[in-house]
């Protein structure tokens, strides 16, 4: 049986826009920004989890909350079709914020947020040793301008 992906709506993502803003916007607050019943909030929600468009809420910080965090960019190589399999072992690690594909010499981008430079060194061996991990280059975010 063929999955088909479901195509979140202009409703569907102005939710997603609120609850990027605000998280925690609670129903109510959502049904009235959004001029919809909560009803309808609830279902649209319940729909966006259940197809996993939205895969969960987190809580976001500001860039100065942690200065003694470590913050980078590491560039992957992958070996042949072993994607997928490198996909998955690195959303494992709690320290990788973000994960994109890109094109170029390398296969994937990764955001590392480590708590210190021993957890930044130990995030760089455990990724390096990932079967299907050919290569890397990190660089270190060293201010925001």
């Amino acid at each position: 049986m063929d999955v088909v992906k479901y195509s979140p709506d202009d409703l569907d993502r102005r939710i997603i826009g609120h609850l990027r803003a605000d998280g925690r916007a609670s129903l109510t607050k959502l049904s009235h920004a959004l001029g919809v019943a909560r009803g309808t909030v609830q279902n649209r929600l319940d729909r966006l989890i259940e197809t996993g468009t939205l895969l969960g809420f987190t809580v976001r910080v500001r860039e100065d909350y942690d200065l003694s965090a470590v913050h980078a960019v590491m560039m992957i190589e992958v070996v042949g079709k072993s994607t997928t399999q490198v996909i998955r072992k690195l959303r494992g690690l709690t320290e990788i914020s973000a994960l994109h594909t890109t094109n170029g010499n390398w296969d994937l981008v990764a955001n590392i947020r480590a708590a210190s430079l021993a957890d930044f060194d130990r995030v760089l061996r455990e990724v390096r040793m990932i079967d299907g991990v050919a290569n890397s280059e990190t660089s270190l975010l060293l201010s925001s301008v």
